[in-house]
């Protein structure tokens, strides 16, 4: 799982999780999907600036889950949060 913090809370990326557990390789996730490496990697690690609803809905629909068991955001308790 990857921790990334940001100013308002954490973002907790878990895809790598999901397949070590199931045993799918990331070429396989990637072929079934159609989705490509490099967007696949970015969401393993965090290293990605807006999600794509599309994808995440494919991956979710192809590994049976909800998005929060792909990524999760964690709200700071202390800070004020947008009405």
């Amino acid at each position: 799982m990857i921790k990334l913090d940001i100013e308002k809370g954490i973002y907790l990326f878990k895809l790598e999780n999901i397949l070590k557990e199931r045993n799918i390789s990331i070429n396989k996730l990637m072929r079934d999907t159609n989705t490509d490496f490099k967007v696949l990697k970015r969401i393993m690690t965090g290293e990605l600036v807006r999600f794509d609803i599309f994808v995440i809905a494919r991956l979710c629909d192809y590994l049976n889950c909800r998005i929060t068991d792909i990524v999760e955001y964690i709200p700071n308790k202390n800070k004020p949060h947008f009405q």
